[in-house]
């Protein structure tokens, strides 16, 4: 009896949802911590980025705890996704562009978790232009270049299924919309208006992950994928 090759790697469901999890941990921890503060905007004055960070260290350093932890999933995910992609014979620069989209998203977060726990340090949240320069790059990193990693990696996802039929249509469609708003969210360096798109991109992305993972890896087999 002929055996068919099955797929050998961590669940994409399973990495999908601890990512998910691990960010949503950081939303609520920090808003637990503060004590009823009010969400500073890097763009605040300095002055006001400084009295922030010194009143709020520990929310500030366990946040960025779980911002950092939900990049190892995030990471992972993307691989994997790759791994599919070539496990189905898939064979397309889509699926460099998911691997390319995927670690530049991933060390984003790293970056902006890493950043975000530095600035919580006294020493540093006492100088108000250095806390300020940090809270931006953690900021930038957490944000429009987590959103533009995020937007190529499903694109190339997206295109790829596409042209090789993975995913539905309707994933599909969903896909390019989180991959649009990813890449013009880099509008945002020019125009502040445009930071609306990172929360599209972050929030509609959450559920793009999780349908991915149970559409691309149900019942597929290398043979079934037509080129």
């Amino acid at each position: 009896m002929k055996q068919h090759p099955r797929f050998r790697g961590p669940s994409l469901l399973l990495l999908a949802i601890v990512h998910v999890l691990l960010f949503a941990a950081n939303l609520a921890v920090t808003a637990a911590l503060r004590h009823g503060a009010p969400f500073i905007n890097p763009f605040a004055p300095a002055e006001a980025v400084r009295a922030f960070f010194m009143q709020n260290p520990s929310a500030t350093r366990i946040s960025s705890f779980f911002l950092f932890g939900s990049a190892v999933p995030f990471g992972l995910f993307a691989v994997t996704t790759v791994s599919w992609l070539r496990f189905l014979k898939v064979r397309a620069a889509g699926v460099n562009i998911t691997f390319f989209g995927g670690l530049t998203a991933t060390f984003a977060l790293i970056l902006s978790g890493l950043s975000g726990w530095i600035v919580s340090l006294p020493d540093i949240a006492a100088s108000a232009p250095l806390a300020k320069a940090i809270y931006f790059f953690s900021f930038l990193s957490g944000g429009v270049a987590y959103a533009v990693g995020f937007g190529l990696l499903a694109a190339g996802v997206s295109v790829t299924s596409y042209f090789t039929r993975l995913l539905p249509r309707w994933l599909v469609a969903l896909g390019m919309i989180v991959a649009v708003a990813g890449e013009f969210s880099s509008l945002s360096l020019i125009a502040y208006q445009a930071n609306f798109l990172i929360p599209i991109t972050r929030y509609l992305g959450f559920i793009w992950m999780l349908l991915v993972a149970v559409n691309l890896t149900r019942n597929r087999r290398p043979e079934q994928v037509q080129q």
